[in-house]
């Protein structure tokens, strides 16, 4: 009696599953901008960025008007501008708090 030889098989390879994709949840952005066409250096400075005079420089445009966006998450924020070394608050918003330097800062609240 003759015996067939088995036939080779060869691994098959097996189909990966396809990745789920997870939505990441972007954080909108926030835009900080003041009119001063006379100034040469503005910082945007708050408490989303530990008070850094240095950090987040905002645009200058043609028109004298400064911009800066920031992905802020939900929450209540204190800020204001460093423009040529002088802080200012924020002109086109009213809400204000006064900060432990006798003088007030600027509130935003992102819903």
């Amino acid at each position: 009696m003759t015996t067939k030889p088995k036939a080779k098989t060869k691994p098959v390879a097996k189909k990966a599953a396809p990745k789920k994709t997870v939505a990441k949840k972007k954080t909108p952005s926030t835009e900080f901008s003041l009119q001063a066409p006379e100034a040469s250096e503005v910082y945007l400075v708050g408490d989303f960025n530990d008070w850094s005079t240095t950090l987040h420089r905002p645009r200058k445009y043609k028109d004298g008007t400064w911009r800066k966006k920031l992905p802020l998450k939900p929450g209540r924020y204190e800020y204001l501008f460093l423009v040529d070394g002088e802080w200012w608050t924020d002109p086109e918003n009213p809400q204000r708090t006064t900060n432990p330097f006798g003088s007030e800062n600027s509130v935003i609240t992102i819903e």
